[in-house]
């Protein structure tokens, strides 16, 4: 079994409709819920930039703290389902499904596998 990242960036689901938001994260939640009685479920959850006790940060190597992102950074994170599953094909279902949900385009990593790491 592999652990795979299914992701989408901060701003993907900017072109839906603030009324439409109760029906996405319901819809988000029955697949994560549907992941869950699968066995795959292994976390799942967005990431927060407006909520003003929220703060992003980047710590350098040097343990200098700087507000903000890194200049160099990629696009940022929206939000993330990780599941455990035996292939990249099955990873892509979970990643289609959530794709439906959430309405907007879903990036798919696979974890590099560390048996010291991984429970």
């Amino acid at each position: 079994m592999a652990r795979y990242l299914i992701s989408f960036e901060k701003g993907a689901m900017d072109h839906i409709p603030e009324e439409d938001l109760g029906e996405v994260g319901k819809a988000a939640h029955a697949v994560c819920e549907e992941a869950k009685d699968a066995g795959v479920f292994r976390f799942a959850g967005g990431l927060s930039y407006d909520d003003g006790d929220v703060e992003h940060a980047v710590v350098g190597t040097d343990g200098m703290v700087m507000d903000g992102p890194y200049p160099e950074s990629k696009e940022l994170i929206g939000g993330v389902l990780v599941v455990e599953v035996p292939t990249r094909d099955d990873a892509l279902v979970w990643a289609a499904k959530i794709a439906t949900a959430c309405r907007c385009a879903q990036d798919v990593r696979k974890f590099m596998h560390d048996l010291e790491l991984i429970e």
